[in-house]
C-alpha cells in the first residue's frame, strides 16, 4: 500500500478494554508495526522477520484482526496457500482521559502504554548498540533529551498538540523511497510530575 493511500485512511480510535488488552502484547505490537511501516506481508515473512514460528504469527495476527487492526489482503496472494495481511490503519489513538473514571478500561489502558514504553526502550536500546555501524552523519545528526518545564494544564495540551502537528508535517514529508532516506523514529513525552527526583 502506498504511502498516500495510507494517508487517506483514518485511524483507529479506541476505549474498548478488549481491543486495548489484545494489542498489550510485545509480538502483535510487532507485527502492527511491521504492516504499518512496510506494507503487506504473508504469515510466512512476518514469521522470517520476527524469527517466530507460522503458527504463532497466525495466532496472533487472528488477535489483531479480530480487532480491527489488520485485515486480510487476498488479492495479493499467487496461490490459495498463501495468506497476506495488510494494516487497516495508519495510527491507534486513544485518549486515557476520556478512560480514567472506568477502573477496566483505565487499567488496560495502562497496561498498553507500558507495552508500548517498553518497545521505544527496546527500539532505544538497539539504535545505542548499532549507532557504531552508521555513518557519522547520521549518528550526529540523531538526538535525544530532556527539558523540564513548568506549566499549566492548557499549556501542556498546547505543546502536546503542537508536537503531533510537527510529527504529522514530518510524516508527510517523509515518504519512504526517496533516495538517501532511512526509517527515522520520533519517540516522546510530556508528562507532569509531582516532586523533582
Amino acid at each position: 500500500m502506498h504511502v498516500a493511500e495510507m494517508a487517506e485512511r483514518s485511524a483507529i480510535h479506541l476505549n474498548d478494554p478488549r481491543a486495548m488488552r489484545a494489542l498489550a502484547h510485545p509480538k502483535r505490537l510487532r507485527l502492527l508495526g511491521l504492516l504499518r511501516t512496510d506494507g503487506p506481508a504473508t504469515v510466512g515473512a512476518l514469521s522470517d522477520l520476527l524469527d517466530e514460528a507460522p503458527g504463532s504469527v497466525s495466532f496472533h495476527l487472528g488477535k489483531l484482526a479480530e480487532h480491527g487492526f489488520i485485515v486480510e489482503a487476498p488479492e495479493l496472494a499467487r496461490d490459495g496457500r498463501e495468506r497476506w495481511w495488510r494494516a487497516a490503519h495508519d495510527s491507534t489513538q486513544w485518549e486515557p482521559g476520556e478512560l480514567i473514571d472506568d477502573p477496566e478500561r483505565r487499567a488496560a489502558s495502562g497496561a498498553l502504554r507500558q507495552q508500548i514504553w517498553r518497545l521505544y526502550l527496546e527500539r532505544l536500546e538497539t539504535w545505542l548498540a548499532d549507532e557504531p555501524s552508521w555513518d557519522r552523519e547520521w549518528v550526529s545528526a540523531a538526538t535525544s533529551g530532556d527539558q523540564t518545564l513548568h506549566l499549566t494544564a492548557d499549556e501542556l495540551a498546547e505543546l502536546r498538540n503542537e508536537l503531533e502537528a510537527l510529527s504529522a508535517r514530518w510524516q508527510a514529508r517523509g515518504a519512504g523511497g526517496r533516495p538517501g532516506t532511512e526509517a527515522v523514529m520520533i519517540i516522546y513525552h510530556a508528562f507532569p510530575r509531582r516532586s523533582a527526583p
